[in-house]
C-alpha cells in the first residue's frame, strides 16, 4: 500500500486547520450581533468535515480494492485482520464504517446498529428521541452523526491501523 494513511493525516490535519481558522472567524463575527453569514460559515465548517471524512474512508475503500486485488476493499480487509486477531481494530473498524454509512445515507440498519451501541461508541450520534446534538448550537448541521475534529482524526487513525495491518 502506497503513502494514503500519510496523505490522509497530512490533509485532515491541513482541512482542520484551516476549517478552525474559518471557525474562529465566524464566531468572531458572531459576537457582533448574528447576522446569517457567520451562522452558516459554522455551518459550512460541519458540512466540509463530513464531507470529508466519508470522502477519505470511500478513497481508502478504492485503494483497499486495488491493493489487495479484490472487489470490496473492506471485506478483504475485515478478513486479513481476522486471520491476524485485530478483533478490536476489527470491531473499531465496523463501527466507522456504520458511521460514514449513516452520514450518506441516515436511518436505516447502520444506524439502528448504532443506536444500539450508543453507550461505548468513541463518538456522538444523534438519538432517535433527540431534536438536536447539542441545543442552542448555531453550527449544527442535520446529520446523525456529530462530526467534530475528533471524529475526522478518528477516520484517518483507523485508515493508518488498518493499513498498517493489511501491509503486513
Amino acid at each position: 500500500m502506497h503513502n494514503f494513511p500519510s496523505l490522509a493525516d497530512r490533509c485532515a490535519e491541513f482541512t482542520l486547520s484551516a476549517l478552525s481558522v474559518a471557525n474562529s472567524k465566524a464566531i468572531e463575527a458572531l459576537q457582533g450581533g448574528g447576522p446569517s453569514v457567520p451562522v452558516q460559515t459554522l455551518q459550512m465548517v460541519r458540512l466540509q468535515k463530513t464531507i470529508f471524512a466519508v470522502g477519505m474512508l470511500s478513497v481508502f475503500e478504492a485503494i483497499l480494492q486495488n491493493d489487495l486485488n479484490c472487489d470490496d476493499g473492506f471485506v478483504e480487509a475485515r478478513r486479513v485482520l481476522d486471520c491476524a486477531g485485530e478483533e478490536d481494530l476489527k470491531s473499531e473498524l465496523d463501527r466507522l464504517l456504520l458511521a460514514i454509512n449513516v452520514l450518506k445515507h441516515g436511518r436505516g440498519r447502520s444506524y439502528e446498529k448504532l443506536v444500539a451501541q450508543s453507550d461505548s461508541l468513541s463518538f456522538r450520534i444523534k438519538l432517535p428521541d433527540d431534536a438536536f446534538l447539542e441545543e442552542g448550537d448555531v453550527s449544527e448541521i442535520n446529520t446523525l452523526i456529530e462530526v467534530d475534529d475528533a471524529f475526522v482524526q478518528l477516520c484517518g487513525n483507523v485508515i493508518s491501523r488498518v493499513a498498517a495491518a493489511v501491509k503486513r
